[in-house]
């Protein structure tokens, strides 16, 4: 092993933390609730105090055959610092929130366990070692989201492993042909990749893309999204929403950035999917009366707005500084509002034990604090000048406005007036999403600390502890502080991010309240406003009721993906397996037809081996061999080998 062990303690330290804190759990519950809290507060630290080793790598080789590679940069070590921040914060704020909860020995040691993952994901220097990560990461997220193990949990858990397990597959098939053609999964070498071998690049692109756009909640693949950080208790769900779809942005920038720079095909693709899924789940936000499944979706509509920076990227090749500083300060600023206001929708949910607006409205009203916090996410969250949100989400507007006003277009199956109007069309459906997100913001404020409460609104005489008031506080006051002084704190952030997305050297000065650039932030707030008064308040509020008109036929979920996974799938792999068996077997059984002297004698101790006529009477080597168990499994090997060889070759 060589390099820097500061960064294998990083990502290993947790899971030593975990497995402690599990033991110490069968002893003392007090006990580790505090140990994983002092673990998450060291591995925060740590993070901050790694600064000074930008630049360092770790490599172990050997280990998974391959090796596994550490590296530390400007963008790395910025969410390294982000993710352990929110773990902590998240992992204290559980002790009250689990209070009386079944199955927090476990809960703890999964936490702990899926910090050690995300820190090797995004800490990875090579795609390999993502993988590795990405899926441990997967696997034991699944506990996050089935904690409650209540009949919402369960069905969320089975979409969030389904969409995982296929969209590993499509990555772990991409990673095989990509190896195939380049020869190596090293990141930092991507982008001096040979342009003349990007061509044959583009379907190991597609298929590692897929798994990692699956956990980035990327349309289709959404899906696992609204229901699992809605049945997830509330700090899994700030970690889902927050920190663990920004791994699979990631590896979406890695590919962006790297494999596929400059490449506005590539960026056509990505543009595409981000305004769908941008809309889409702004849309589903101010249609939903859930308090959690309304800042799911809006996690999915604002992952659509961080997408259509990296698609940016592609389109402004070496002049992108502004899409790569945007798409930096979008995934922080979503990253901290998101913890933000899923705690307090945790604060809403330990004290009420329910989540449909109609149930908890005004609750928050008289409560300080909680108003606060929320005000101060709410903010950020709609983008509104001197909040975090504003950053990023200018600097991603204008890079639009950039590339539409140079005129240097460069799709080459499309015309240049036909590329203007759609990068146009894009700019407002950028702006209209946000002024959704205004109005979905709105509904929330208005429902938890305008409306009144409800006569059986349950009360608790003290709302939230002490040390969750504190670090509630703290995690808000970070939105505006970000804010006001942007050149301080965003630009000197993304400056240090950027060249993990191999940015131009020179920075452009941004003007942050110019009027220009106040003008898309007007125009989104104006559209929400417009949007609650005219719309919500219209036509999904009735005498102080809110109504759940989303129509049932379009969930996606149930009416396509589970008949999808559950029927088709199975339904084709039977046939291709049938398929298989009998053109291999077919040829064997004419060859031995006539072998029928040969007899077989049932052995006593092989009853569900094989398959064998219920009389024990000897059978025929002609009629045995389509039949068997061991049979099938010898030519689904071999089938297995001619698609290896296909696939290698």
């Amino acid at each position: 092993m060589t390099g820097n062990f500061l960064l294998l303690f990083l990502v290993l330290f947790p899971i030593l933390g975990g497995l402690v804190s599990y033991f110490i759990g069968k002893k003392s519950r007090i006990a580790r609730d505090y140990f994983a809290d002092f673990i998450c507060v060291v591995e925060f630290f740590t993070a901050l105090y790694s600064y000074k080793f930008i630049g360092s790598e770790f490599f172990a080789p050997g280990v998974c055959g391959f090796g596994l590679k550490f590296t530390l940069d400007g963008f790395r070590y910025i969410y390294s610092v982000i993710i352990t921040f929110m773990w902590a914060v998240t992992t204290i704020f559980s002790r009250e929130y689990l209070r009386g909860h079944r199955n927090r020995n476990r809960y703890y040691f999964y936490i702990l366990m899926t910090l050690s993952s995300i820190m090797g994901v995004f800490l990875s220097g090579d795609l390999y070692t993502t993988f590795i990560f990405f899926e441990m990461m997967s696997l034991f997220s699944y506990i996050m989201v089935v904690q409650e193990e209540n009949h919402e949990a369960q069905r969320a858990a089975q979409t969030y492993l389904a969409i995982a397990i296929i969209g590993g597959l499509a990555t772990l098939t991409g990673l095989i042909l990509f190896y195939a053609k380049v020869g190596t999964l090293d990141i930092k070498s991507f982008s001096t990749l040979n342009p003349e071998i990007k061509n044959s690049l583009y379907i190991p692109g597609i298929l590692i893309f897929t798994g990692f756009a699956a956990k980035a909640a990327i349309f289709p693949s959404h899906i696992w999204l609204p229901t699992a950080h809605t049945a997830a208790p509330a700090p899994s769900s700030a970690l889902l929403s927050g920190l663990l779809t920004k791994s699979g942005l990631f590896g979406i920038i890695v590919l962006s950035s790297g494999v596929f720079i400059h490449d506005s095909l590539w960026g056509f693709m990505l543009l595409v999917l981000a305004v769908i899924t941008m809309v889409l789940g702004a849309v589903l936000a101010v249609f939903s009366i859930n308090l959690k499944r309304t800042l799911a979706c809006s996690s999915m509509s604002q992952l659509g707005f961080i997408l259509t920076g990296i698609s940016m990227q592609c389109f402004l090749g070496a002049e992108n500084d502004l899409a790569v500083r945007g798409t930096v300060l979008y995934m922080i600023g979503h990253s901290l509002v998101k913890l933000v206001l899923f705690l307090c929708a945790g604060v809403v949910h330990m004290n009420t034990h329910q989540l449909n607006l109609n149930d908890i409205k005004g609750f928050g009203r008289g409560k300080k604090i909680l108003m606060f916090a929320f005000i101060m996410g709410g903010l950020g969250l709609m983008g509104a000048p001197l909040w975090n949100g504003y950053l990023g989400k200018t600097l991603i507007h204008e890079s639009i406005v950039e590339y539409i006003h140079e005129g240097k277009f460069a799709l080459s199956f499309m015309s240049a007036s036909s590329e203007k109007l759609m990068f146009e069309i894009c700019e407002w459906l950028f702006l209209i999403s946000g002024g959704l997100t205004t109005a979905y913001v709105i509904k929330l404020f208005i429902a938890l600390f305008i409306m009144k409460p409800s006569p059986d609104l349950h009360q608790k005489p003290v709302y939230l502890s002490l040390p969750n008031k504190i670090i509630l506080t703290i995690s808000a006051l970070i939105l505006p502080i970000i804010g006001f002084l942007p050149y301080d704190t965003g630009d000197k952030i993304s400056v240090l991010a950027s060249g993990f997305m191999n940015a131009p050297e020179h920075h452009h000065f941004v003007n942050y309240f110019s009027f220009e650039n106040l003008e898309g932030s007007v125009i989104s707030i104006s559209i929400g406003i417009i949007v609650y008064f005219l719309f919500i308040k219209k036509f999904l509020i009735r005498e102080e009721k809110y109504l759940d008109l989303w129509p049932e036929k379009l969930n996606i979920e149930n009416y396509f993906f589970r008949p999808v996974i559950g029927v088709i799938l199975p339904f084709i792999g039977a046939f291709v397996a049938r398929f298989t068996d009998f053109i291999t077997a077919e040829p064997i059984r004419l060859m031995l037809m006539n072998i029928s002297r040969i007899k077989f004698v049932r052995p006593p101790e092989d009853l569900d081996f094989g398959f064998y006529k219920d009389d024990g009477k000897a059978d025929t080597i002609g009629t045995l061999l389509p039949s068997s168990l061991a049979y099938g499994l010898m030519t689904f090997a071999i089938g297995l080998l001619f698609v290896i060889s296909f696939l290698m070759s």
